[in-house]
C-alpha cells in the first residue's frame, strides 16, 4: 500500500510552547492558528471566563498574536473571520438555548456578540465571505448549516434531502463552497447555497468513515476511516453522481510514522493534520 507523507506546513513558535493547546485550525486563506490557555481546563464543574492566546503563522512566515478575553468555552472550536477577527464555539450546548455558546471577537480581541448555533458540534469552518459553517455529530440531527458572524442563521440542510444525514464526518469549507461527507451512507456532498441551479449535489460513495476531505476539479481524496483504517487517503474522481474508486493508500507524518491523535481540517484541495502535542500542521494536497 503506498504511503504518502505530509509536507511541513507551520509550527507553533516554541516561545508559546509552555502554554497548553486547546484547539487549532487553518483558516480559508491558509494561515494556521492555535488557541492556547495557560492551564488546561479541568473536568467537571463551569468554565469560569478565561483569557487565551490566538498565536497565528501565515502563509509567508508571519506570526501574530492576539489576546482574546474571557474566553468561556471548555472544548472549543476557533476561526478566523475575514476582518481579522476570531471565532471561537464550545462544543457542547446540552441546553441548546446557551446564548454564550458561540463568541466572535474582533482583531483586537474583545468580544462583539455571542449565541448559539446548536449542541454537539463536529466542526466548524468560516469560509470567505464570513459565514460559519457548522457540521454537527449524532448527538444533534440538526446536520449541516450555515450561520451570519452575528448569529443568523442563512442556509440548513434540512431541504436538501441528503440521505442518512445523522453525523457530519467530514466538512471541507473553501471559497464560499462546502463540501461534506456525512453518516451513515457517506454520499459525497457539494454546497453552493448562492447556486441558482443545483446548490446542492449529492454523489454516491463507497468510502466509509473518512474525516476529512479534498476536492481538486475531478479529483477527491478522503482521509481516515476505521479501525486499521485510520490513516487510509483513499483516492477517487468524481463523475455526475458517483465517486470512482482510484486506488487507496496511508498518509503518514513528515517522518513516515502514523499521526497518532490528530486534528485534520480540509480546505479545497488540501488537507491539513496536526498530530499530539499539536505543535505543527502538515498538509495534503491533492493538486500536486
Amino acid at each position: 500500500m503506498q504511503k504518502t507523507a505530509l509536507v511541513p506546513y507551520a509550527h507553533l513558535p516554541s516561545a508559546h510552547h509552555h502554554r497548553h493547546v486547546l484547539t487549532g485550525t487553518v483558516d480559508v486563506f491558509g494561515a494556521a492558528h492555535w488557541l492556547l490557555a495557560e492551564r488546561a481546563p479541568q473536568p467537571g464543574g463551569d468554565v469560569l471566563p478565561f483569557d487565551a492566546l490566538v498565536v497565528s503563522v501565515h502563509p509567508g512566515g508571519d506570526v501574530e498574536v492576539t489576546e482574546l478575553s474571557a474566553v468561556r468555552a471548555r472544548w472549543p472550536h476557533l476561526d478566523r473571520l475575514p476582518d481579522g477577527g476570531f471565532v471561537v464555539a464550545a462544543s457542547r450546548d446540552r441546553r441548546k438555548v446557551d446564548a454564550n455558546q458561540v463568541q466572535a471577537f474582533v482583531a483586537l480581541g474583545r468580544e462583539t456578540s455571542t449565541f448559539s448555533v446548536g449542541d454537539a458540534i463536529e466542526h466548524l469552518l468560516v469560509d470567505e465571505d464570513g459565514h460559519i459553517w457548522v457540521g454537527h455529530f449524532d448527538e444533534n440531527p440538526a446536520g449541516i448549516r450555515r450561520w451570519s458572524a452575528t448569529g443568523q442563521l442563512s442556509w440548513t440542510s434540512d431541504d436538501a434531502n441528503l440521505p442518512g444525514l445523522f453525523d457530519c464526518y467530514a466538512l471541507n469549507v473553501s471559497g464560499t463552497a462546502a463540501w461534506a461527507c456525512p453518516y451513515t451512507d457517506f454520499p459525497l456532498v457539494e454546497i453552493r447555497p448562492d447556486h441558482p441551479v443545483r446548490p446542492v449535489v449529492v454523489r454516491a460513495n463507497r468510502v466509509r468513515g473518512a474525516h476529512a476531505v479534498a476536492v481538486h476539479g475531478d479529483r477527491v481524496a478522503f482521509f481516515g476511516g476505521y479501525g486499521e483504517g485510520r490513516d487510509r487517503l483513499a483516492h477517487g474522481e468524481l463523475t455526475e453522481t458517483t465517486v470512482a474508486s482510484t486506488g487507496v493508500g496511508t498518509l503518514t507524518l513528515p517522518d513516515g510514522t502514523s499521526p497518532g491523535r490528530r486534528r485534520a481540517v480540509g480546505r479545497g484541495s488540501r488537507i491539513y493534520v496536526q498530530a499530539e502535542p499539536f505543535t505543527a500542521w502538515g498538509v495534503f494536497d491533492i493538486s500536486n
